[in-house]
């Protein structure tokens, strides 16, 4: 087997209700010496190219729409006439940023993309946004998890979850079935493995993704608690 994946990470700032955020990037890379896919081209098309080199870009693969994440994919795609691919349901997280153009191919599940001797194929894992995808690569044991799954849990957009209920859905259903020694290469942040994360999935099921930090520390009366808080008299 020729094929291996490489990552590229670029940095910018985001914007999400009046509130800018600084991001890191992660663009992802598959294929062999002589062609490859590019997966999320994030913000600089030029440091993305430099990557890939003289190989051939085949397609530029979207998880999802979101604008940091697809900044470069018109670049990077006319290179060499590569193909633009994307869930339709995220066309309008596309238009945020490309306004005359749209994606050449509408992904679909269980659809799939050869590059060198491998194939990656498409896991529906809306979450985030609608048209959220996963690309799984059995030969290389790895799956492209977008925004849908970081290594500190389920991806976010803005500090908030928009559809937590699909995301943990997609997750449990779909990624967690996956083998325990795959590689989780998400859209920000170091990679994991399935099996880093599948045990926290009964947690963030019972709620500990949105449930209020507990009081710990010294209260009013010198009770020192982690958990439940006591009044005075509760002891």
């Amino acid at each position: 087997m020729t094929a291996r994946i490489e990552r590229v990470v670029t940095e910018g700032v985001v914007e999400i209700d009046d509130v800018e955020h600084k991001v890191e990037n992660n663009t992802w890379i598959i294929g062999d010496d002589d062609e490859v896919i590019v997966i999320d081209p994030a913000r600089d098309a030029d440091k993305i190219l430099e990557q890939v080199g003289e190989r051939e870009v085949l397609a530029v693969i979207c998880t999802h729409g979101l604008p940091d994440h697809v900044g470069a994919a018109i670049e990077v795609a006319s290179r060499d006439e590569a193909v633009i691919a994307l869930h339709p349901k995220d066309k309008p997280h596309w238009r945020e940023t490309w306004t005359e153009t749209w994606p050449d191919i509408d992904m679909e599940d269980d659809g799939i993309f050869g590059v060198a001797d491998v194939q990656l194929d498409v896991m529906e894992t809306p979450g985030v946004s609608p048209g959220g995808v996963s690309l799984y690569c059995e030969a290389l044991e790895a799956v492209f998890t977008g925004k849908t799954l970081q290594a500190d849990g389920p991806g976010k957009l803005g500090g908030e979850y928009p559809r937590l209920a699909d995301q943990l859905t997609a997750i449990g259903g779909r990624l967690f079935t996956l083998p325990a020694e795959t590689r989780v290469l998400p859209a920000h942040g170091e990679e994991v493995t399935v099996g880093d994360l599948e045990p926290h999935f009964d947690d963030w099921i019972s709620g500990s993704l949105t449930r209020e930090p507990e009081p710990e520390g010294p209260l009013s009366d010198g009770t020192r608690v982690s958990g439940i808080k006591l009044n005075p008299g509760d002891e």
